[in-house]
């Protein structure tokens, strides 16, 4: 049964949220319950009980969802990991949702992650920036992954075009939002003051750090520098991801790793996935099962922050078929 705060989706699935305790207030406002339509969970993704709260709550979103992206250092396998995270929710959002490569260097890292099917970059979007007040008009300069995802991927070709500085890239990314539910920002490393702005802007931080145990402490160097420069709330919400780049984890990275749940309140492992380390397009359905039930725990805590709660589901909520 349909009720005004669904949202249609063919196939879809609807789901009674119900909020986190009764009578509940939000200000002066009561926080109702709200009914949502959700995407089927594919079959490849898991555990069950945890696909499907992230399918429902990517089904109810606050208005233009942000997800921040970043890192202490380069070379963590960043924009893999946006490609990879970018494209398990974009199966479970019922709406396109786009990410956009903000790096001011020219390198290929979104782009040799989801691939090209025509020549546009961001550098289109901020040549175009006045234009871009519809789905049509971003779409024209925006590369389609294999899961779904849109991407504004970065310049890398030169002669008159270049790569643009952060505050440009924050432009198109402030326009994509109005239009778009979800943004996924690939953010340089967070070495800048206009780096940790964006971090504060976003619903979502996500940092990035390799499963090695400089880049975990220079990860939580990076956190404890944000909070003493007044951007508390952005490590309060952040979620760190730990790439691994190798199949071992060596017992004194699982050590500092397990430090780390002190410093940010999200610690999410990715496994070692051999297609992950090669410089192609990413089909999340493809990864390894571990691999895709880690970037489904991943998506689980950025899409906690990026929900409206009143989407949030009773433990044992049962679901129902539209």
């Amino acid at each position: 049964m349909t009720s005004e705060h669904s949202l249609p989706l063919e196939d879809g699935s609807e789901w009674s949220g119900c909020p986190t305790a009764a009578g509940e207030l939000r200000g002066r406002e009561p926080v109702l319950a709200m009914t949502v339509r959700a995407r089927p969970v594919p079959h490849e993704f898991g555990p069950a009980d945890v696909a499907e709260r992230v399918w429902v709550r990517a089904a109810a979103l606050q208005p233009a969802a942000l997800v921040a992206v970043s890192s202490a250092d380069g070379g963590v396998g960043r924009s893999t990991l946006v490609a990879a995270l970018g494209g398990v929710l974009a199966l479970a959002v019922p709406d396109p949702v786009i990410a956009v490569d903000m790096n001011p260097v020219p390198w290929g890292g979104l782009d040799e992650r989801i691939g090209r099917s025509n020549a546009g970059t961001v550098w289109d979007a901020v040549r175009d920036l006045h234009t871009l007040t519809s789905r049509r008009e971003i779409d024209r300069w925006a590369q389609h992954g294999l899961s779904g995802l849109l991407a504004l991927v970065g310049e890398t070709e030169g002669r008159g075009r270049r790569p643009p500085r952060h505050d440009e890239a924050a432009a198109v990314v402030e326009a994509v939002r109005r239009v778009y539910p979800l943004t996924i920002c690939d953010v340089m490393p967070a070495l800048i003051t206009g780096v940790w702005r964006t971090l504060a802007a976003a619903h979502a931080p996500v940092l990035v750090a390799r499963a090695t145990t400089d880049s975990l402490r220079h990860t939580m160097r990076l956190v404890a520098h944000l909070r003493a420069a007044g951007y508390g709330a952005v490590a309060d919400r952040s979620v760190l991801a730990v790439v691994a780049s190798s199949p071992d984890i060596d017992r004194a990275v699982r050590a500092v790793v397990q430090q780390a749940t002190t410093v940010v309140p999200a610690v999410v492992p990715i496994p070692f996935d051999a297609q992950l380390a090669r410089p192609e397009p990413i089909d999340v359905r493809r990864l390894r099962k571990p691999t895709r039930h880690a970037l489904v725990q991943l998506a689980d805590a950025v899409i906690q922050r990026c929900a409206d709660p009143r989407a949030e589901l009773p433990v044992g909520a049962v679901k129902e078929r539209a």
